[in-house]
C-alpha cells in the first residue's frame, strides 16, 4: 500500500508548490493583456463559416469542422464544407487541419470521454439530410466513418450522458421540417446507434433551443411546448413545463435552473425564461436588454451567462422591423434576475460560436453578418475574444508525481491511502479525487473514469491551503480493471488533463 503520512493540507503544499512553478494555474498576463468585459479580435479563421461547430480539446485548442460559405448578397445556397481548422489559443491563430470525410452544416460535435469527437449529421449540399457520423482522433488529428445514424438530420443536440452514450436528441429530415427525427443512442465502444425512447409531444420548432443535461443526468428536451424530459436510467420521456414561448439559446446555471433568452416566436424576441427543474416549470425572468435570434448564450464559471450578437428587430409604437446583425453583449446576473449590457463585440455577427476556454476567456468564431433588410454580407472569417470581469481557470488534475502526469493522488474515501497498483479501488467503491485552481468556482465538476460519468457524492476545499480541492466519487460499474484507468475532470465542458487510477 501507499501510504500519504502527512495532513491533506501538509501533504499538497509540497505538491500544489510544484504545480505552482509549472504554471498550472492561469497566466496573470492573460487579464493584463485584455481588459476585463471586453471583446478584442484574435487571429482569423482559414475560411469564413456558419453552421459549424467548435470543440475544445483536451490539448486546449478548439476544433473548428464543416459549415457553410456565403458570399456576399448570396441569397441562394452557400458552400457546404467539409474543412476543418484548429484554433490555438496561446498563440491566437487558426491553422487548417485534415478535413471531414462529408461536408456538412448544422451538425452537431461531442467530445467523448476517450478524447475523440463525435461529428453527428448535419446538411450536405443541396440541404439534403445526413446520416453518416464521423469520430476525430486526437492522436492522429484525423476523421474516420463510424456508424450511420437511423434517421437522417440535422439542427439536432448530442448530449454526453453519464453512462457515456451520446443522445441524439431532435432536429429535421429534410429542410421542410415534415417531422422531428426520433431520438437515438451512440454507443462509443460498438460506434453504433439504436433507437432512443419515444417522445411523448412533437418536441420540435423552428428556432428551438439545444437540449440541456440537468445536474440530475436527465435531459430537457425545449421542443414545442410543452418541454420534455429524458431519463437515460429508464430510456423513457416524459412531459415537464411550457415556456411562455418558442426561445431560441439555453445556458445552465450554477443553481441548476437553465435560462432560455431570444428568439423568434413573431419577430426577434428580447423575453426570457428560467427553467426549474426541481418543480418542472418554466418562470418569466427580466427581459435581455436587446431583442436577438441567432446569438448564443454562454455560461461563464463565475455564475453570470454571456448573450452574445445575433439578429434584431428595429420597433416603433406600432411594428417592428428586422434591422440586421448586432455586436453587442450583455451578461444575465441571477443573483440579481437581470440582464446588464458588457462590452461590444468588435464585429456584428449571428450564427457564430462561443467556446468557453480552458482560461476562462471566450472564443466568438465565424457566422454571418447583416446590414438590414436585403443587406447580407456573407458568412465571416473573423473570431474575438472575451474576457469575463472575474477570470477562473478551469482546473488541473494532481498526480503523485506533481507532474500532473500518471498516477493521480486519488485515495480511497476519507484517508490518505492512495489508489495504486498495489491497493486498487474497486467499482462502487467512493474514491477522493485531488484537483486545484478551482476553489472559487460556483459550478461543480464532472468525472470521467474510464471512460464513463462518476456520480459526484461531495466537494471539500482542503483547510488552509487556498486553491486544493477533493472530490468525492463513486468508480463506475463496467469500466474494467487495471493499474491506470484514465481519469479525466470536465468542468463546464472544459476537459483537464488525465491522471490514471488503479481499478480491481
Amino acid at each position: 500500500m501507499q501510504h500519504v503520512s502527512e495532513s491533506f493540507s501538509a501533504f499538497f503544499r509540497s505538491r500544489v508548490l510544484v504545480l505552482l512553478a509549472c504554471g498550472v494555474f492561469v497566466n496573470a498576463a492573460i487579464g493584463a493583456a485584455q481588459s476585463r468585459g471586453t471583446f478584442v479580435r484574435t487571429g482569423s479563421m482559414t475560411s469564413s463559416r456558419t453552421g459549424h461547430t467548435a470543440t475544445l480539446l483536451p490539448n486546449g485548442q478548439v476544433l473548428i469542422a464543416g459549415g457553410a460559405l456565403y458570399r456576399q448578397q448570396q441569397f441562394g445556397a452557400g458552400v457546404v464544407l467539409a474543412s476543418v481548422e484548429v484554433y490555438d489559443s496561446a498563440a491566437g491563430t487558426f491553422h487548417v487541419a485534415a478535413s471531414m470525410t462529408n461536408a456538412r452544416r448544422s451538425h452537431t460535435a461531442t467530445l467523448l470521454s476517450d478524447d475523440r469527437v463525435l461529428i453527428v449529421g448535419g446538411y450536405g449540399e443541396g440541404g439534403a439530410a445526413l446520416a453518416s457520423a464521423e469520430l476525430f482522433d486526437l492522436a492522429t488529428g484525423t476523421f474516420r466513418p463510424t456508424g450511420s445514424l437511423m434517421t437522417a438530420r440535422g439542427g439536432h443536440t448530442t448530449i454526453l450522458l453519464p453512462t457515456g452514450a451520446v443522445l441524439v436528441i431532435g432536429g429535421y429530415g429534410t429542410r421542410a421540417y415534415p417531422d422531428v427525427a426520433p431520438a437515438e443512442l451512440y454507443d462509443p465502444a460498438t460506434g453504433t446507434f439504436k433507437p432512443a425512447g419515444t417522445y411523448v409531444g412533437r418536441g420540435g420548432c423552428d428556432f428551438c433551443a439545444p437540449s440541456v443535461l440537468l445536474h440530475d443526468g436527465t435531459v430537457l428536451f425545449p421542443g414545442q411546448n410543452p418541454a420534455q424530459l429524458y431519463d437515460p436510467v429508464s430510456d423513457s420521456f416524459s412531459p415537464s413545463g411550457a415556456m411562455s414561448m418558442e426561445l431560441s439559446a439555453g445556458a445552465t446555471l450554477a443553481n441548476g435552473d437553465v435560462l432560455f433568452a431570444g428568439g423568434e416566436p413573431l419577430g426577434r424576441s428580447a423575453n426570457a425564461d428560467l427553467y426549474n427543474p426541481a418543480t418542472h416549470t418554466f418562470v418569466r425572468t427580466a427581459d435581455m436588454t436587446s431583442r436577438r435570434v441567432w446569438h448564443t448564450l454562454s455560461s461563464l464559471p463565475d455564475g453570470t451567462v454571456l448573450a452574445a450578437g445575433g439578429e434584431t428587430d428595429s420597433c416603433s409604437a406600432n411594428a417592428c422591423f428586422f434591422a440586421g446583425s448586432v455586436a453587442t453583449a450583455e451578461l444575465y446576473n441571477p443573483s440579481a434576475g437581470a440582464f446588464v449590457s458588457t462590452g461590444n463585440m468588435a464585429i456584428a455577427r449571428g450564427s457564430h460560436t462561443a467556446t468557453l476556454l480552458g482560461d476562462g476567456r471566450v472564443l466568438i468564431a465565424g457566422g454571418t453578418s447583416y446590414g438590414g433588410i436585403g443587406i447580407f454580407g456573407g458568412t465571416l472569417d473573423s473570431a474575438e475574444l472575451y474576457t469575463p470581469d472575474r477570470l477562473v481557470p478551469a482546473p488541473k488534475l494532481v498526480s503523485l508525481s506533481g507532474d500532473g502526469r500518471g498516477q493521480g493522488a486519488i485515495f480511497h474515501a476519507g484517508t490518505t491511502y492512495a489508489a495504486t497498483p498495489d491497493d486498487p479501488a474497486a467499482p462502487d467503491e467512493e474514491i477522493d479525487i485531488t484537483y486545484t485552481a478551482l476553489s472559487d468556482s460556483v459550478f461543480a465538476p464532472r468525472v470521467a473514469i474510464g471512460g464513463r460519468m462518476a456520480s459526484v457524492l461531495s466537494i471539500t476545499r482542503a483547510h488552509n491551503f487556498t486553491g486544493v480541492t477533493q472530490v468525492r466519487v463513486r468508480v463506475p460499474r463496467g469500466i474494467g480493471s487495471g493499474p491506470a484507468i484514465p481519469v479525466r475532470l470536465f468542468h463546464m465542458g472544459r476537459p483537464t488533463n488525465a491522471v490514471t487510477v488503479a481499478v480491481r
